[in-house]
């Protein structure tokens, strides 16, 4: 059996712990991924909230930045220990220190591999890519006090992450059409994550005018594999068949709304109970009037 790796994240004292700090950061960019050195420090440092990963001996293992700017970057962490949780408490610190300072939003320069972790903490990607200290990145941004627009499929996929990612227990989705972005791998890794973690879990999906096989087989094959979590049924009420809409909501407050259904314009809300009640309301009224599909019979599901 795997052991739980031990560390901690704090607000670095910049004056004291720099050391620390760009040690980490010369490990990760400087001697990985060849960015010259003197890029690697810059006069934003001693202005900056600092976040800092120690190991249980007390040993620098990550480090990020949030800059006067509102930008959070330097997103450092060591290789024997990626994958182990340290960037996303990295994140969450950093994350944590922008709420305390009232600022409505932040936003980063992905590095092109790390998209996708930003996407699922609710960042969404905007413009083109492009290159910075020779490598690709991605500008991302999250609001922290209110809704984002989702404009672009890049940006839809990303806000459907985030609401499945942010999931306790509960997943509701209500979609229109042979809804494309479940076929989209960020998505599916996202929905495949909850799916099959150990506590118990439920998503129940409220198909309109969907053709059931048509729906992408990716989906279709999870659905098959784990039933007991899956529920899906169509709206029969005339009333709820005219519903127009599609969405996704969670059991923690997170809803990305779709008013044209069919299409990926929307909002994604964050942390906004109020909003995503109101989702929930909608979708309940509908689910208990509603029958399940005739086409998981087809499926053998």
């Amino acid at each position: 059996m795997s052991q739980t790796a031990i560390f901690h994240v704090e607000i670095a004292d910049y004056a004291v712990q720099q050391a620390l700090l760009h040690g980490v950061r010369h490990t990760v960019f400087v001697d990985e991924q060849n960015v010259p050195a003197e890029l690697e420090i810059d006069e934003l440092d001693p202005l900056s909230d600092h976040a800092l990963a120690l190991d249980q001996h007390g040993q620098a293992i990550g480090a990020a930045r949030l800059t006067p700017d509102q930008r959070i970057g330097r997103m450092a962490v060591l290789a024997t220990w990626r994958g182990k949780g340290v960037g996303q408490a990295l994140l969450n610190t950093l994350l944590g220190a922008a709420r305390k300072r009232g600022w409505g939003e932040v936003s980063l320069h992905a590095q092109l591999h790390a998209r996708d972790f930003y996407a699922s903490n609710g960042f969404l990607p905007e413009g083109v890519e492009f290159e910075e200290a020779g490598i690709g990145h991605q500008t991302m941004r999250r609001r922290l006090d209110g809704a984002m627009r989702v404009q672009d499929p890049d940006q839809a996929r990303a806000a459907m992450a985030a609401v499945i990612r942010g999931a306790r227990r509960h997943l509701h989705l209500q979609l229109r059409g042979n809804d494309a972005l479940l076929g989209q791998a960020l998505v599916l890794d996202a929905l495949r994550g909850f799916a099959t973690a150990r506590h118990d879990k439920q998503v129940l999906v409220l198909l309109h005018e969907a053709d059931l096989p048509a729906l992408p087989a990716a989906f279709i094959a999870l659905v098959q594999r784990l039933p007991s979590v899956f529920k899906l049924r169509e709206p029969v009420d005339p009333m709820d068949c005219e519903v127009s809409s599609a969405a996704i909501s969670n059991d923690r407050g997170d809803c990305y709304f779709r008013p044209m259904g069919a299409r990926v314009e929307g909002e994604l809300s964050l942390d906004s109970p109020a909003r995503a009640q109101q989702q929930e309301a909608l979708f309940k009224r509908i689910w208990e009037r509603s029958r399940d599909c005739n086409g998981l019979r087809v499926l053998g599901v």
